[in-house]
């Protein structure tokens, strides 16, 4: 092993420890160090890689003359041999100083929110200036052109203050633990390695294969108005994080429909083992809830870049609740079905106008389905199965004021029974799209310098129909109450009737 991978491999160890007070200074001192070597290595393995080509140049003149003459001190032969050995080295101080070492790139967000609540007795609840800091380090490093590594620590915290919150047993499982504000601990927000090779046991068919600490927020529709690219799950139905593992299968050349794919996704929401410093550590724990597992598929039919169809079936199991409104222990209550569908159209027409050539439409429809235990009370307040249907739509335009801007309008509606699994939205006043009821958007995002620096205004209108839209999946959390309901069961001043936000932030990419 080289000592520039020994070197990067050191600082991957270094990030990857606790960046406590105590130890952070000399950590990042030694890396400084590190990399001020590292640096001069590369700068070495540049200016071989410069003399390289200029060889390379060398030799292609002297292959072309060998070509047109029959030069008795070096035949044509020798030249390309030489070529091909020089081409070869080239590579080798290519993935050296570029293709097989870790880089980051930095994404830091600094986002002020104004939030507004309308409660169901006609109480307001507000925050006139909730400040957030948010940093992103990504991580990627691609060994061969089959295998790669991407990684992303996250720290996402208010202003000044840590969450402080003790929930408990909801400590125990981490859907949101990167996309709320909540303290200043750095985090993975994903590690995992992906395998991908153009054919599948002989056949034509492109495949990839991937495990560990999934992308799955900030997914397909909602990264538009994140200004994010898609991880691949439909944002309509799960924006969570998870770990497990995914395969997807390219059916375009089987079939000849442009895009069409099948993805299979599974992983763990929450896992059922007894702590450290037990008597059995890590033994399944029979007194409390079991594993959360969720499996499904992302269908595509078709995709030719500028129209596509997309469909999403997951199903996950023993879904939680809380035993009661005043402690965190938490009851096993069912299973949910989950399907949607999307058609999205990303440009309009076929070179009717620039502004519509550059517009992007969707329109998403979603459907809910609960499976109830048998005991523990039933799930959403029923225990018979219940149907929630969801429908959402918007549309992305440019700017009429300015050359990169765009502005986005979007919508969307739940039933009484609607439910999904999109704690992990990047909405502060509650996920919009699990919203029972309606909810309104609209955003302005403009770069301001190139790609690296942006700003975005956001407003966010949430009118909720039932409560329960937030919660969990029980009859606790879950249950839709009208507000007339809420009122009446003394809950007026704890249910939201109204929310909205308005959020303004600056951004930096690089």
């Amino acid at each position: 092993m080289n000592k520039p991978l020994l070197l990067s491999l050191a600082a991957v160890a270094l990030l990857g420890s606790n960046l406590n007070a105590e130890t952070m200074y000399t950590k990042f001192q030694t890396m400084e160090l590190d990399m001020k070597k590292l640096q001069h290595e590369i700068s070495a393995l540049k200016a071989e890689q410069k003399q390289l080509k200029a060889d390379a140049l060398k030799a292609q003149e002297e292959a072309k003359k060998a070509k047109e003459s029959d030069a008795e001190d070096e035949d044509e032969e020798s030249v390309n041999e030489r070529l091909t050995d020089l081409e070869e080295s080239l590579t080798d101080l290519n993935k050296a100083t570029n293709g097989s070492h870790l880089k980051f790139n930095v994404d830091y967000r600094f986002a002020v929110e104004n939030m507004q609540y309308k409660m169901a007795d006609g109480s307001k609840v507000n925050n006139d200036a909730f400040m957030t800091n948010r940093l992103w380090l990504n991580m990627n490093w691609a060994a061969t052109k089959h295998l790669s590594f991407t990684g992303q620590l996250a720290y996402n915290k208010a202003f000044g203050a840590r969450s402080g919150a003790n929930n408990g047993a909801y400590e125990t499982f981490d859907w949101i633990a990167n996309e709320n504000a909540y303290d200043d601990t750095l985090r993975i927000r994903s590690a995992y390695f992906l395998y991908k090779n153009d054919t599948f046991l002989t056949t034509d068919i492109p495949w990839t294969f991937s495990i560990g600490r999934r992308p799955s927020t900030n997914g397909h529709l909602v990264n538009l108005r994140d200004d994010d690219h898609a991880s691949s799950p439909m944002a309509h139905t799960i924006n969570v994080e998870f770990d497990g593992l995914s395969s997807k299968f390219v059916l375009e050349n089987l079939t000849g429909i442009e895009g069409m794919y099948v993805k299979f996704c599974a992983g763990r929401g929450m896992s059922n083992a007894q702590a450290k410093l037990s008597a059995t550590p890590f033994a399944t724990n029979k007194t409390t809830t079991p594993n959360i597992d969720l499996a499904g598929l992302i269908f595509v039919p078709y995709d030719d870049g500028q129209y596509s169809l997309n469909t999403q079936y997951y199903y996950a199991n023993n879904l939680i609740d809380a035993t009661d409104n005043n402690n965190a222990t938490l009851k096993t209550v069912g299973g949910l079905h989950s399907l949607t569908a999307n058609i999205v159209a990303n440009g309009i027409g076929d070179e009717i106008s620039d502004f519509l050539d550059d517009t992007i439409f969707f329109v998403s429809g979603a459907m809910s389905i609960t499976n109830p235990n048998k005991s523990g009370g039933g799930m959403l307040g029923c225990t018979e199965r219940k149907k929630g249907y969801s429908v959402w739509t918007g549309v992305q335009i440019p700017s009429l004021i300015s050359e990169e801007g765009r502005w986005g309008l979007e919508y969307n509606h739940g039933t009484k029974f609607w439910r999904s699994l999109t704690y992990g939205e990047d909405t502060n006043i509650g996920s919009k799209l699990a919203a029972r009821g309606d909810a309104y958007e609209a955003y302005f995002t403009e770069p301001i310098i190139e790609d690296a620096l942006s700003i975005q205004v956001r407003y966010t209108y949430i009118d909720y129909a039932f409560s329960g839209s937030n919660g969990f999946f029980g009859d606790t959390t879950g249950t839709p109450l009208s507000m007339e309901q809420a009122v009446a069961n003394n809950l007026g001043n704890s249910v939201v009737d109204t929310a909205q936000d308005i959020r303004f932030y600056i951004r930096y990419r690089y």
